[in-house]
């Protein structure tokens, strides 16, 4: 946002250099990022004066030279050698002193220097408006009429001061500082000096003979909408001094009458329109929604599809503007215009932001609008633009002004206590000192007791809504350098720091998938909900929808990590990267009725080759062992071990397992189905699996149990077992684990054979059983006790046949 102080000044009494202000404004809240020099001609004439021209007579070796004596404010007149045919004492110009540069029309720039013309001394330069470039004449020096005193900077004179203009990066909360009477309220506060609304005295409506109705159909959106007309106006070029403030802060002039429109936006943060009355059929005003699908042509030409929550502005029979944010390309003011209708309105924020979002569609007005303006500057602003344009493109006024306003935004009353200011503030800087702060910026004091204070907020105070808020707004102003540091500096409250800290968990898997030739990545949590569409075009209702979402490719919130996933596989494919293995910890959304959930997953996605072609070995494929070890590496760094497996049923695999802790489902592993990556265009073998993030973090356990390890030594049996394709070893190690919990500390599978040697739907596992008594030397008769009970159960429990 630019601000000119030139501008400032109209508004505000500043005698401090731009520097200062800006360091004002900084301290406050407003930070100033630079501050720019306008010079409204090249130079800003810096260096010239009026002078005097106090003698002249002919230069004796010249007959086209003259030599004067010119009296420039400083005492001692300067000898000047001057060619102009039409100077003359008593005359009044333009004197460019030694040492000012000059840019000619036209011509390079130069400096004045002391010299010497044809032995004649020339202490200066008496200027032709051209030499200075403020026109082409050169028939002759400028012949000033003015009694400003010798010495006035020629500046002053022709008003061409150069201004200084503040960069300040206006952040969100701060809507209400969004013009220069936003900034000038500040400055009241930190100066001490009042500031003063522009003159409206001379608003006075000259006949009636203009009128035009305005009704509101949605006053939710539109709570308050004033306008009134000018007739007889004279569409043209703006006059230098409006085009000059405009220009100083960054905007292109186009006419008098939006120039003006343009002004007030950036002098009083209130956004108008100007619409020719002639095209507002019916002469009536209406503010509704749109129709759904309505076609509708902005100004830049672009036509538009406009949704049923769009407002708009619109005349008897057709939208004309949409509402805040966009004018349309028929009603706005042009050469031919002659009489006008301004609007001055206050809008609803949320739905101006929505309009602007989904058009993207960025202005002035929507800019301020979506924050929140003041609804109490609707008729101060529009008063100020009607008066500007009778002063710069003529006309009368010729209604009253319509004011539909049904229910009046009220001020918010917010209750503190000194007390709590100080705490906050952390040293007690007076009551009389914070009264007098809120006083300056506008708040008012409803009530005081002895214990604080009840205030009343303008609604142009948009973020102030609570007693922190008013802190905030004494402590900016109070200055945050201007708070002492306790010796003893203390916190009155400190978080508990969580035991164990889940960020160093979710750094520790990490790392290890890291080390393991996994990378992280990190995606979108929008997504497209067509991918959750059924095979009739139905989106489940635990589907999260955008409402205001920048594209149709992402309108919703993820319910899972896959799609997201399949999104980066696809892109790294598309460029010859097919070997991956990566990995997210990152949340889902899911709606619960009229709740909304986030949950935690990490999601892990193996494609292609499980390891990078090298000479050392032999490359070969990802499968699902691959990704079943990671996983059951992670559940064991996570302190998971007692958990069961069983073939999983997700959705979104073809296959696989899913691993469970009681009732608990601790995640999947699996190969994800040929449709669900076509839905991504992804047509590689993709192995994915999924852990619920959350329930590891919250069950992690902190605490290690160490125990000696053991003096006597452990023992192997191996068992080959036929059994039932569909018997998993999950099922052998659950039921070897019941039978023998003391002795036996692992179980393994080390080879399974399925061929026509065997029985058609059967398999052979061969197992080994690791067994060990910590106690004392394991001896053969309660090894051999120990397997024949294994025997036994595998027989009885899964209809084992052992091969001896």
């Amino acid at each position: 946002m630019r601000i000119s102080l030139d501008w400032l000044k109209t508004l505000i009494s500043i005698n401090k250099p731009a520097q200062e202000v800006g360091k004002l404004l900084t301290d406050a809240g407003l930070e100033v990022e630079g501050i720019d020099t306008v010079e409204v001609v090249p130079g800003g004439l810096k260096g010239m004066v009026i002078g005097e021209v106090l003698t002249c007579a002919k230069h004796p070796d010249a007959d086209k030279l003259s030599v004067t004596t010119v009296d420039i404010g400083e005492g001692d007149p300067k000898h000047i050698v001057c060619g102009a045919p039409n100077v003359a004492a008593g005359q009044k110009v333009v004197v460019a002193t030694v040492g000012a540069t000059l840019y000619p029309a036209g011509g390079e720039p130069f400096q004045i220097k002391k010299s010497k013309i044809r032995g004649a001394v020339s202490e200066g330069m008496i200027c032709a408006e051209d030499e200075i470039g403020l026109g082409t004449d050169h028939g002759g020096i400028m012949v000033l009429d003015t009694d400003l005193p010798n010495g006035t900077p020629a500046a002053q004179y022709f008003g061409l001061a150069s201004d200084e203009v503040f960069e300040i990066g206006l952040t969100p909360n701060r809507a209400d500082a969004a013009s220069h009477l936003g900034v000038a309220r500040d400055l009241q506060a930190l100066l001490k000096t009042p500031y003063q609304l522009p003159d409206l005295s001379g608003f006075k409506v000259a006949n009636t003979n203009l009128p035009i109705s305005v009704e509101i159909e949605n006053v939710e959106a539109c709570p308050r909408y004033a306008g009134v007309t000018v007739s007889g106006v004279k569409v043209q070029e703006s006059p230098k001094w409006l085009q000059q403030r405009l220009r100083a802060i960054g905007l292109s002039p186009i006419n008098n009458v939006v120039d003006v429109t343009n002004y007030v936006l950036h002098e009083l943060g209130q956004p108008l329109h100007a619409f020719d009355a002639a095209k507002i059929k019916g002469g009536k005003i209406i503010v509704k929604n749109a129709a759904e699908g309505a076609k509708f042509t902005t100004l830049d030409s672009v036509e538009r599809t406009l949704r049923a929550e769009d407002l708009t502005i619109s005349n008897a029979e057709e939208p004309m503007v949409l509402a805040g944010v966009f004018g349309g390309l028929n009603s706005g003011v042009t050469e031919e215009t002659q009489n006008i209708f301004i609007e001055s309105a206050y809008f609803s924020p949320a739905g101006i932001r929505k309009t602007s979002q989904t058009h993207g569609i960025k202005t002035d007005s929507s800019f301020r609008f979506e924050r929140g303006t003041d609804p109490n500057m609707v008729i101060t602003a529009l008063k100020r633009a009607a008066l500007l344009i009778q002063e710069v493109a003529g006309g009368e006024i010729s209604s009253e002004i319509v004011d539909v306003y049904p229910t009046p935004v009220e001020p918010t009353q917010i209750q503190v206590s000194y007390a709590r200011i100080n705490q906050l503030i952390g040293q007690n800087i007076g009551e009389d000192r914070i009264k007098e702060i809120l006083t300056d910026l506008g708040i008012e004091v409803a009530e005081e007791t002895a214990e604080g204070l009840l205030l009343t907020v303008p609604p142009y105070k948009v973020d102030v809504t609570r007693e922190a808020d008013v802190v905030e707004e004494v402590l900016r102003i109070y200055g945050y350098n201007n708070i002492t540091l306790s010796e003893n500096l203390a916190a009155s409250y400190l978080a508990q720091f969580p035991n164990p800290d889940p960020e160093v968990i979710t750094k520790r898997i990490a790392d290890s998938l890291a080390a393991n030739g996994y990378l992280e990545m990190i995606t979108n949590s929008l997504t497209n909900s067509n991918y959750y569409k059924d095979s009739e075009g139905n989106t489940p209702s635990e589907l999260v929808p955008i409402l205001n979402y920048n594209s149709e490719d992402l309108d919703a919130m993820r319910l899972t990590l896959v799609y997201s996933g399949l999104e980066v596989l696809r892109h790294n494919i598309n460029r010859r990267q097919r070997d991956l293995k990566v990995f997210e910890i990152g949340k889902v959304y899911r709606k619960d009725g009229e709740k909304f959930k986030e949950n935690n997953y990490l999601a892990l996605f193996l494609t292609g080759n499980k390891a990078s072609e090298s000479w050392q070995q032999a490359t070969s494929k990802g499968s699902f062992h691959d990704l079943a070890g990671q996983i059951q590496q992670v559940l064991t760094l996570c302190r998971q071990p007692n958990y069961t497996t069983k073939p999983s049923e997700h959705p979104y695999l073809a296959g696989g397992v899913v691993y469970q802790k009681g009732d608990v489902t601790l995640g999947h592993v699996g190969l994800l189905k040929d449709s669900v990556c076509k839905q991504v265009d992804v047509k590689e073998q993709v192995w994915y699996a999924e852990l619920n993030w959350d329930y590891l973090l919250r069950n992690y356990k902190d605490k290690l149990v160490f125990e000696e390890l053991s003096k006597f030594p452990e023992v192997r049996r191996d068992l080959s077992l036929v059994l039932d394709k569909t018997v998993t070893f999950d099922q052998i190690k659950q039921v070897a684990q019941r039978v023998e919990r003391k002795l036996l500390q692992d179980v393994n599978v080390f080879d399974v054979y399925e061929g026509d040697k065997i029985e058609s739907g059967k398999k052979a596992i061969a197992i080994s059983f690791t067994l060990q008594d910590k106690s004392q030397t394991l001896t053969d008769k309660v090894i051999d006790s120990t397997m024949n009970r294994l025997m036994q159960q595998f027989e009885h429990q899964l209809g084992a046949v052992i091969r001896k």
